[in-house]
């Protein structure tokens, strides 16, 4: 009885310790909810690891952890196809590098604010931790809308934004890569550009083209990754995708090949959206057409519809979560799943449910999953492929090697059952037996927490 009441009574006093600690950031970075929801969600899981270990306290890491070490914020001027002068905002946070060089992704969107960017960059510290790569976390982009931009403005746009993050990254000091609005084309301007400024840096960005330095598995790398970490989590219930009927958000580079690999496993894919809509193909999506008209002709997924006529397009992107489906697969953008959304996906018999985008699901409807037997894979261990396979790149780079697309395939398969074990093994340790949110946060945190205390305070 008495042990019983110690613990609690160290419960009770860690949690008192991370609630101050949330609140000191929520004053620091007033009117960045996003920011706060993916600081609250970390901080919450690592209640258990401060009541076990004074050590973290002791050493201010929890206050360090919060503090990006380099938040830059830039002006980007360019010229559009009528000759008039646009001026975008642009953003890179180096928030954290213990483990290694800075590495994460540069959105594109008109979203983007420095909420966005640090909440990103933040979840970023401890999903690049879970690979077990020596990258360390940061974020960037810009509120540029590519979309309806010829290839001549997002050309001038890219290089005129290459030129100021220019300053501030490098092979072994920071690693950008795409993400949102930021495909082949945007990371073959800015190398472009950063090569006419400063030579032939080869390992300066990942995602590259295959002819200047690229990895064969980059592109796919993703949404292959969150469908072999899915398989992880249906394995362990003696489950897998053969059969089932998914539903994938969004339809860019991580959608695309979550579906590929989905199909390749046996499931059927029903549905995936856009910004405006989505299409429910009750004979499983015809992935061949979406690649076309996402990736090729750069259309709406509306148009699906023209050559699948037995196909329904819906406006409204966010009304797919009511599609009945043994696995969900959101991968589209942050908080695109709400407790209403949630709830929905659960009374139609969702069993599994994996994140491709990054914060998909709202702190409501990840309880909702959690108090509800959905088995839940968040986005920091789910979708940690990408990141992965540019750490990979970067191997690659620097010992001037290209691997083939079944080393690269094989290494990543791994790199994802690692991550399933790590969390599992975590949240197993900490009392938290299935919760992998619980047990991704602490697997990822205790690394680079042991990082921190072993360089001093820095």
């Amino acid at each position: 009885m008495a042990l019983t009441q110690q613990r609690e009574a160290g419960l009770e006093a860690a949690r008192k310790y991370v609630d101050q600690v949330f609140e000191t950031v929520q004053q620091r970075n007033p009117g960045e909810s996003e920011f706060h929801q993916a600081v609250k969600e970390i901080l919450d899981s690592l209640v258990p690891v401060f009541a076990k270990h004074s050590k973290y306290q002791e050493h201010g890491i929890l206050e360090r952890i919060v503090e990006p070490e380099r938040m830059i914020t830039f002006r980007v001027p360019w010229v559009d196809d009528q000759g008039k002068v646009q001026v975008n905002r642009g953003f890179r946070v180096q928030f954290n590098s213990a483990i290694g060089p800075y590495k994460g992704g540069l959105r594109f969107h008109p979203s983007v604010n420095a909420s966005i960017i640090k909440f990103l960059g933040f979840e970023q510290i401890f999903k690049n931790s879970l690979t077990g790569q020596p990258i360390g976390g940061g974020k960037g982009g810009s509120d540029f809308d590519p979309k309806g931009k010829s290839d001549l403005e997002v050309m001038r746009f890219t290089q005129s934004f290459m030129t100021e993050l220019s300053k501030y990254i490098g092979p072994d000091t920071d690693v950008p890569a795409g993400d949102i609005g930021v495909g082949a084309r945007e990371i073959g301007y800015m190398f472009g550009q950063y090569k006419r400024l400063y030579g032939n840096e080869t390992g300066v960005l990942t995602g590259k083209g295959l002819n200047y330095g690229g990895s064969l598995t980059r592109t796919e790398a993703t949404g292959y990754g969150l469908v072999y970490f899915t398989n992880e989590m249906l394995a362990s219930r003696g489950d897998s995708f053969v059969g089932k009927t998914v539903v994938v958000s969004g339809s860019g580079n991580v959608s695309i090949y979550a579906i590929e690999k989905a199909q390749q496993l046996g499931a059927k894919v029903v549905a995936c959206s856009d910004s405006n809509g989505y299409v429910y193909d009750k004979n499983g999506i015809n992935l061949a057409t979406v690649k076309r008209l996402k990736e090729v002709e750069r259309k709406r997924i509306k148009e699906y519809v023209n050559e699948h006529p037995t196909a329904e397009y819906v406006e409204g992107c966010q009304n797919i979560w009511s599609i009945p489906c043994d696995i969900a697969l959101p991968c589209a953008t942050q908080n695109e799943i709400n407790e209403a959304s949630a709830k929905l996906l659960v009374a139609n018999g969702v069993k599994y449910v994996a994140e491709g985008a990054n914060m998909p699901s709202t702190l409501e409807a990840i309880e909702v999953y959690l108090n509800n037997g959905v088995y839940f894979g968040p986005a920091k261990a789910a979708n940690a492929g990408g990141v992965a396979v540019s750490a990979l790149e970067m191997a690659q780079n620097s010992a001037r090697l290209a691997w083939s697309f079944e080393e690269v395939d094989a290494k990543l398969k791994d790199i994802m059952r690692n991550i399933y074990r790590s969390s599992v093994n975590a949240a197993r340790e900490y009392g938290y037996d299935d919760n992998l949110v619980v047990g991704s946060n602490i697997a990822g945190f205790l690394k680079v927490a042991d990082a921190m205390i072993a360089h001093g305070v820095v």
